[in-house]
């Protein structure tokens, strides 16, 4: 894998690596002994890299979510499961590209696997609809996850999509009521269900897929009811207060699990998944793989009751009595 092009906030990282590079290099022309300056570089990079990535903004973590060479589902896919075998088609229209569906062993347990796919290059990007799944493709995760249910197969989502896709064939497709059959057939789906966001993590094109026992999120990726750049053209009548949005939205993984929007946030490589997929890869295997062995432990009427609290919690709030003294 190539190295992955710097976001604004790594520069200072890129620098410094550039430095250590050419005090190797002049090592090695002139024979002389630099290991001295060379681990001094070392111990400010990584200090550097620390830094950086343990302070991180909310917009900042919205850039690494959409890094072009950040693991994208079927990367996930190929090093997390065995035996693939992508299903096509939702037996009404069509087969939806922007969201792959099928089955796979997890470990030792075979299991319905739903992804969004992005692409990472112009071609790519526009045979999967940039990650933007059509109505067609929320009945394929449906037919696929009804298949799992009749043959009582575990349902695993892995979610990396702005949203669902807006366009005019879309909505004359039914996208939101493609969207709301899901949401409730997944409540009273009788298999475990465990849905992970990797990347993206955008409104009702996310939770079309996401209705679940137990949902975990990168830590780098966002999960939010809207993109940062629309609620600023919304609020502020321009989309140059993105990251102002992004803070206001509470969508990182850490203020979703304050929130109780998501029950795990789960550990990426040092730097951030784009930098090592095979790390990244291991650390989600092992989330999924110890998450789906509890599940499949819960008897199932007490997984249905426990996901639907889970999803009735969602949103409460409690306002203070009247006639408490406050001013207003």
């Amino acid at each position: 894998m190539k190295e992955p092009q710097p976001l604004d906030f790594e520069k200072p990282i890129m620098e410094l690596q550039r430095r250590l590079q050419e005090i190797r290099d002049h090592s090695d022309e002139h024979a002389l002994d630099f290991d001295a300056e060379v681990e001094a570089m070392e111990a400010k990079i990584e200090t550097t890299r620390r830094e950086i990535y343990g302070n991180l903004s909310a917009w900042q973590r919205v850039q690494i979510a959409r890094h072009t060479q950040r693991p994208f589902a079927l990367d996930y896919v190929e090093r997390c499961f065995t035996n693939w075998n992508e299903l096509h088609g939702d037996r009404l229209f069509g087969d939806d590209k922007a969201m792959p569906c099928g089955i796979a062993m997890l470990g030792e347990q075979r299991c319905v696997v739903i992804t969004n796919q992005k692409g990472r290059n112009t071609k790519e990007n526009v045979m999967r609809n940039f990650g933007c799944a059509h109505p067609e493709g929320y009945r394929k995760a449906l037919r696929l996850m009804q298949l799992g249910e009749k043959f009582n197969l575990p349902v695993i989502s892995l979610i990396d999509t702005p949203g669902a896709y807006p366009g005019i064939g879309s909505e004359e497709r039914h996208i939101a009521e493609a969207i709301a059959v899901n949401l409730r057939e997944m409540m009273n789906l009788r298999v475990p269900v465990l849905a992970a966001v990797i990347g993206e993590g955008g409104s009702g094109g996310a939770l079309g897929i996401g209705v679940a026992d137990h949902v975990m999120i990168l830590e780098n990726a966002y999960y939010s009811v809207i993109s940062p750049e629309a609620c600023s053209a919304i609020l502020w009548k321009d989309r140059r207060h993105a990251a102002e949005a992004a803070e206001a939205l509470k969508l990182t993984g850490q203020d979703l699990m304050k929130l109780n929007v998501v029950d795990e946030v789960v550990a990426e490589p040092d730097g951030g998944a784009h930098r090592d997929h095979e790390k990244a890869a291991q650390i989600l295997r092992e989330a999924l793989r110890s998450n789906l062995k509890r599940l499949l432990k819960t008897p199932i009427n007490q997984l249905l009751k426990k996901r639907y609290e889970k999803f009735r919690r969602l949103g409460n709030f409690a306002e203070p009595p009247k006639g408490n003294g406050a001013t207003g």
